[in-house]
């Protein structure tokens, strides 16, 4: 099956070098896990300039494609090749070239989207690449100064702690669908918090806790922490569960 996913990877990557905007093609880490696992799929982010082909251009170059769908918000394609299911991002260098730079004008969207477009250029394996922009993008992304990590680490701390005051009124109201996001939100940005004092792109949220345990610089009692507020198994004891929240946010701040 190995040699199928990586046969239409090639194959994709054909047509999308064709594309004389496109600069890069490179297939993503979710693409290496078994086609059996829920979470597989031949992931590819296409990295180009000025524009790429519409929809329909696009829909009638894939060929075979079934279940073609487009989402125009986040210039990303999904559809099926020979049952494998396939997922094309487009990613335009200069908004990314910004980002790195540091330009004020784009750093707004790290806070709301956070780093794992970051993340998904440096651990991406090319396909296929018209120079070498990406290993220069790789590049500068290895020296970003603590300014970058420090203004990035605030900003999901304040949202952390935002989303911390809406789960403690949440659980006083006993308003489980509103607790329920709050506690989501204040989970990802307290994550999102941590790679950033550990000077990391931000990973999927797809078995994100694995690379959480695997940080240099956590705070005491982290991890049985997070396991309280994640894996909880009822709706008791909201009260007591945003308790474990606000130390887990304490303790988060407090980090060196």
């Amino acid at each position: 099956m190995k040699l199928k996913v990586d046969r239409i990877a090639r194959d994709l990557a054909e047509i999308l070098k064709s594309w004389n905007t496109v600069e890069c093609v490179a297939v993503c880490e979710q693409s290496e896990a078994d086609t059996l696992d829920p979470y597989f799929a031949l992931a590819l982010d296409v990295y180009y300039r000025d524009s790429i082909p519409d929809i329909e251009a696009r829909r009638t170059a894939f060929g075979e494609a079934g279940a073609f769908e487009s989402s125009t918000a986040q210039n990303k394609d999904r559809f099926f090749l020979e049952g494998l299911p396939v997922r094309v991002e487009y990613k335009n260098i200069d908004i990314i070239e910004r980002c790195i730079s540091q330009d004020p004008s784009s750093l707004w969207l790290l806070p709301g989207s956070g780093t794992y477009f970051f993340y998904r250029l440096v651990t991406a394996s090319v396909l296929w690449q018209r120079s070498d922009w990406m290993k220069k993008a790789r590049e500068e992304l290895k020296n970003l100064p603590d300014s970058f990590w420090l203004s990035l680490r605030k900003a999901f701390e304040s949202k952390m702690e935002h989303n911390l005051s809406d789960l403690g009124a949440a659980a006083y109201q006993d308003d489980g669908f509103f607790y329920l996001v709050s506690l989501g939100a204040f989970l990802r940005y307290a994550a999102a918090a941590l790679f950033m004092i550990n000077r990391q792109f931000e990973p999927s949220h797809r078995g994100i806790e694995e690379h959480l345990y695997a940080l240099p610089v956590l705070p005491s009692g982290f991890k049985g922490n997070w396991e309280s507020l994640v894996r909880f198994a009822s709706t008791e004891n909201r009260s007591q569960r945003f308790k474990i929240a606000e130390l887990l946010a304490k303790s988060i701040i407090d980090l060196e």
